[in-house]
């Protein structure tokens, strides 16, 4: 289900066209369709707003002025890491052979 803050590849006539961010769905005044807002990710930065049906928010392919269109969640590569201490990633990355991480933030305290 694609929703708020997901990162979307919007697909023109059957080619990838742009990819944006959902900023606000909201409920529009005919039944069954959402009010999108999309930050689309061009330079420059623009907003589209579309009013869709949910399935076509989800991914089901549409069209608009006759030219087809989908809206495909992009989904990332790697998944999330569960979140470490700083201590134990730097264990971490000794052992493996790899470069000490150091913290910018913790760095500037010090300061």
């Amino acid at each position: 289900m694609t929703t708020i803050h997901d990162l979307v590849l919007v697909h023109i006539d059957n080619k990838p066209g742009f990819y944006a961010r959902i900023e606000d769905v909201s409920p529009d005044v005919k039944a069954g369709w959402w009010k999108v807002k999309l930050l689309v990710l061009t330079i420059p930065v623009q907003i589209y707003s579309w009013i869709l049906e949910e399935s076509q928010i989800n991914g089901a392919q549409f069209t608009m002025g006759g030219t087809p269109v989908l809206m495909e969640k992009v989904v990332s590569p790697e998944p999330v890491a569960q979140a470490a201490s700083p201590e134990a990633k730097e264990d971490d990355n000794e052992k493996k052979g790899g470069a000490k991480v150091v913290s910018l933030f913790d760095r500037k305290k010090k300061e």
